[in-house]
Parts: C-alpha cells; sequence; structure tokens
C-alpha cells in the first residue's frame, strides 16, 4: 500500500467514527424523548438501534488493525489509528448509558412523572451539541474546539447536582417518590457520563493533533 493510499485509508477510518458519532445523536435524542414522552416502543427502538454503533465499532477496529499490519504507519498515522481505537470505545459508552436511559423509560412506564423535567432535556441539549462539535474538532484537528468541548462537561455536572437536589427533596417529602425519583436519578448520572466519555474523546484528538497527552479538567 503506496503513501497515498494509505492517507486514503486513514481519512476513510475518520468518516467511520464521524458516521458512529452520528448514530450516537440520534439514539441520544431518541432515549430522551422515550422518557419525555413516556414512549415505551421508542425506547425499544434505542436499544435495537445500539446494535448499529456496536458493529461500527467493530468494523473500525477491523480496518485500524488491518492499516497497522499493511504498512508500517509514521509517528502521526500511529497516533490516529491507536486514539481512533481509544475514541470509539468512549463513542460505543455514551451509546451504552443511551440504552440504559431507555431501559429506565421501559421501567417507569406510563406512571406519571414526579417532577416537570427540565433539567434532564436541557443536559441532553448540550451533550448534544458537545457531540456536534466533537465531529467537528476531529474533522478538522481543531484543538481550540476540543478544550472548548471539555470544558461544557462542568455544565453537565452542575445540572446533574440540580437534580440530584430535587429529587431528593421530592422523596424526602414523600416516599412514593423513591421509586421512580430513583429511576431519574440514574437519568441524570447516565447523562454525566456521557460527557465524561466526550470530554476523553477531545483529550483524544488533542492528542492527534499535538502528541500531547491532557486532561481536560
Amino acid at each position: 500500500m503506496g503513501r497515498d493510499n494509505f492517507h486514503n485509508s486513514v481519512l476513510e477510518l475518520k468518516e467511520e467514527v464521524i458516521d458512529m458519532i452520528e448514530k450516537v445523536e440520534i439514539i441520544l435524542q431518541k432515549s430522551i424523548d422515550s422518557l419525555i414522552n413516556k414512549d415505551v416502543d421508542l425506547a425499544r427502538e434505542v436499544i435495537r438501534l445500539d446494535d448499529e454503533v456496536d458493529g461500527c465499532m467493530a468494523k473500525i477496529e477491523d480496518k485500524a488493525i488491518e492499516l497497522i499490519a499493511l504498512q508500517q504507519p509514521m509517528a502521526k498515522d500511529l497516533r490516529v489509528i491507536f486514539s481512533i481505537s481509544k475514541i470509539i470505545t468512549d463513542i460505543e459508552r455514551v451509546g451504552d448509558y443511551c440504552v440504559n436511559v431507555a431501559k429506565e423509560t421501559i421501567k417507569i412506564g406510563n406512571e406519571d412523572h414526579i417532577k416537570e423535567l427540565i433539567d434532564i432535556p436541557k443536559m441532553r441539549d448540550i451533550i448534544l451539541n458537545m457531540l456536534r462539535n466533537t465531529k467537528l474538532s476531529f474533522k478538522m484537528e481543531d484543538v481550540t474546539l476540543a478544550y472548548k468541548v471539555g470544558e461544557e462537561d462542568e455544565l453537565i455536572d452542575n445540572l446533574y447536582k440540580d437534580i440530584y437536589r430535587d429529587i431528593l427533596a421530592l422523596i424526602h417529602k414523600d416516599e412514593k417518590n423513591i421509586n421512580q425519583g430513583t429511576k431519574l436519578l440514574f437519568v441524570g448520572r447516565y447523562l454525566e457520563r456521557m460527557a465524561d466519555h466526550i470530554t476523553n474523546v477531545c483529550e483524544r484528538i488533542i492528542y492527534i493533533t499535538k502528541g500531547e497527552k491532557v486532561d481536560i479538567n
């Protein structure tokens, strides 16, 4: 394989990573929609769609191994391929957390929500924006944007603290709220973990571009 072909193969690999991120964006949107609308069928669709994300990961892993085997990559190429293998693991975990949200939705079923869901959709919107900017940062190797995305993790942490405080107050007020309240706390926690994994991806983008291992937060 010549250098040009190798370079094109790396670009194709990057496009497949972007495609995987876009699939996760879709299931994140659907998972929170299913919770808000108490739509159990949509929640089950999220669980099915996550299989596609897992399939993307397996395909990218195979191609990455093949690229390393076919030609001894230069230092930068090796950094890209190695980082991609780490990035897709984090993206796959985001998909898994969407599935966890869907499972909590199925457990809640048709119950009236114990509180209006305000902070959870806010968290979703921030995370979707983080994913979109992560794609752009990855494609353009934009370090400044990667840092900006990683710093948004703090917004998610603060919203999770708000959810935690509100739910605990509701549980304290009426023990009937314990069952659903616990499930909503789990959802908040899953969203908070998604942001952590996206931050990991941004740290990898910085490593690809500058060869520096950083801890954004």
